[in-house]
Parts: structure tokens; C-alpha cells; sequence
């Protein structure tokens, strides 16, 4: 593929991206309610921009990565579940605009979220109401932004959890039956997670040792993670990532609540609008959420 071939598909598919979202929650009321403001959060590099929830100062403060690949997606195309989010489990989210590729290729997105974390959770009295702790969330590319920041902060007190919705994990020549089962049965195709890969790494291999910082796996047993809530759907070609990634947590005694929803494909949660299964992952996160709290 050539340069402005690369450009004119990542452009189309940022496109895409934000239409389909816009349309997906225009039927919807939008959570108002609430206290919203934008900050810049410093990193090694410069600045990355967040966009902060206001929630109760009894819960922590859940710091969000968006999905898209580390291609597309924005804070945008992740407003309407934030909202959602934060407003029905009464937590402060804090969601985090890090770069995207190819204009800023590995390790770009992992740079920043590990950089932004870390200022986070120095400056939590600083910030919206919070208890004191945080948890690292998010979904798809952003699921593995969260397990990574995670596995680079083992030990830290502070983060008290994570929320991993249909996480990457693993490379996509690792062997995944669902990359072959659902090619193509759903919004993310197995053609367009190779490319969001191809497309991050740019010109290394994924055998290069480089990338342990992308594969949890290669760097962490997973034994020292907090509490974590881990979602998977059917219909995705990340499903089996997602479930090998369970049985490892479970296996290396994390406290893991693992839920597979087998009606629903890669995108359910937050970018398809208020649906039954994304209405179900907010009260299943709301639930975990308050007992991480209670605890």
C-alpha cells in the first residue's frame, strides 16, 4: 500500500468511524447532568488532551482509553459512553486523547497513556471527586492500552482495577480461531485488525522485542493485577483473545469477573448506541464497580 493510499484509508475509515458513532447515539438522549471540562495532560512528548466526567468523590476515578485500532477513534466517538458510564456508575471519568498512528506509529499510544496515567494518579486531589484510587479501563486497542499501562504499574497502590471490553491482546498471527470464524461477522473484520496492526507497528515485526511492550503476555504473568472486569463478544475475531486472556488471570489467581456475551459483536458496549447488550455492560461494569468500591 502506498503512502497516500495509507493516508486516504485511515482518513475514510476516521470518517466512518465518527459517522457511524454520531448515528448510532443520535436516537438517545445524552447524559447532561453532570460536570464535563477539558484539560492537556503533560507527557514525554508534550501534551495529550483528556476530557474529564465529574462524578462522586466516594468512587474512583476510572481513566478510559478509546478503541479504534490506536488509528481512529477520538474522545468524541467515545463521549455518549463515557456519559453513560460515569453517570450510571458515579464514578469521575477521566477519558484520554492519545496519539494516533500511522502519523505517530509505535509506541506512540502506549507512551501516552502510561505517561497520562501516571500524572493522573499523582494529581488525584487535583482532579474530579475520587476516592483516592483509580481503575484503568477500556475497550478493544484501548483494552490493551489498559493492560499494558497496567502492566508497566504493577505495585502501584492507587489503581485498585481494570475494565478490559474485548481487549487485543495477542498478535493476529498468533493462531486465534475466531479470526478465522468471524472473518467477517461483525463491525471489526479480521482484514481491518490486521491493518489497524500493520498500520501501529509500521515497519517492525511483531517477533521484534520491541513489541513486548504491545503483548502483555511476553513482559507479565498477570499474577500481581488488581481486581479485574474482563468482557468478550461472540461475533468479534478478538473473542478468543479475550478468553485465553481469562483463563491466564484466572490460572495466575487474579480476581477476575469474566463475562462473555454470546449475542453481541466487537463494538457492543460503546459504539452501537444504548442498546439491551450495551445497557447490560454498563450495569454489569456499574455492579463490579461498587463492589471494587465496597471493598
Amino acid at each position: 500500500m502506498t503512502t497516500l493510499q495509507q493516508q486516504l484509508k485511515t482518513w475514510a475509515l476516521r470518517l466512518y468511524y465518527r459517522t457511524s458513532s454520531r448515528k448510532a447515539w443520535a436516537a438517545h438522549p445524552r447524559s447532561d447532568d453532570f460536570s464535563i471540562s477539558n484539560l492537556l495532560i503533560p507527557t514525554r512528548t508534550g501534551e495529550v488532551t483528556a476530557r474529564m466526567y465529574h462524578g462522586q468523590a466516594d468512587c474512583p476515578i476510572i481513566i478510559y482509553f478509546h478503541g479504534g485500532g490506536w488509528v481512529i477513534g477520538d474522545l468524541n466517538t467515545h463521549d455518549p459512553f463515557c456519559r453513560a458510564l460515569s453517570k450510571a456508575s458515579g464514578c469521575s471519568l477521566l477519558s484520554i486523547g492519545y496519539r494516533l498512528a500511522p502519523e505517530h506509529p509505535f509506541p506512540a499510544a502506549h507512551d501516552d497513556c502510561l505517561d497520562a496515567t501516571k500524572w493522573i494518579i499523582d494529581n488525584l486531589n487535583a482532579l474530579a471527586p475520587n476516592s483516592g484510587k483509580a481503575v484503568l479501563a477500556g475497550d478493544s486497542a484501548g483494552g490493551n492500552l489498559a493492560a499494558c499501562t497496567m502492566a508497566s504499574l504493577i505495585g502501584e497502590p492507587r489503581i485498585s482495577g481494570t475494565i478490559m471490553i474485548y481487549p487485543v491482546i495477542e498478535h493476529y498471527l498468533a493462531g486465534l480461531r475466531s479470526y478465522t470464524e468471524h472473518a467477517k461477522s461483525g463491525p471489526l473484520t479480521s482484514s481491518i485488525m490486521r491493518w489497524f496492526f500493520d498500520t501501529y507497528l509500521g515497519a517492525i515485526a511483531a517477533a521484534d522485542p520491541k513489541t513486548k511492550t504491545i503483548f502483555v503476555s511476553r513482559r507479565c504473568d498477570y499474577s500481581n493485577f488488581p481486581p479485574s472486569l474482563l468482557v468478550t463478544a461472540e461475533r468479534d475475531p478478538l473473542r478468543d483473545d479475550g478468553k485465553r486472556l481469562a483463563t491466564v488471570m484466572r490460572q495466575a489467581g487474579v480476581a477476575i469477573t469474566y463475562q462473555h456475551f454470546p449475542n453481541e459483536a466487537h463494538g457492543f458496549a460503546c459504539s452501537q448506541g444504548a442498546t439491551a447488550g450495551h445497557q447490560q455492560f454498563v450495569e454489569l461494569a456499574t455492579h463490579w464497580l461498587g463492589e471494587l468500591s465496597a471493598h
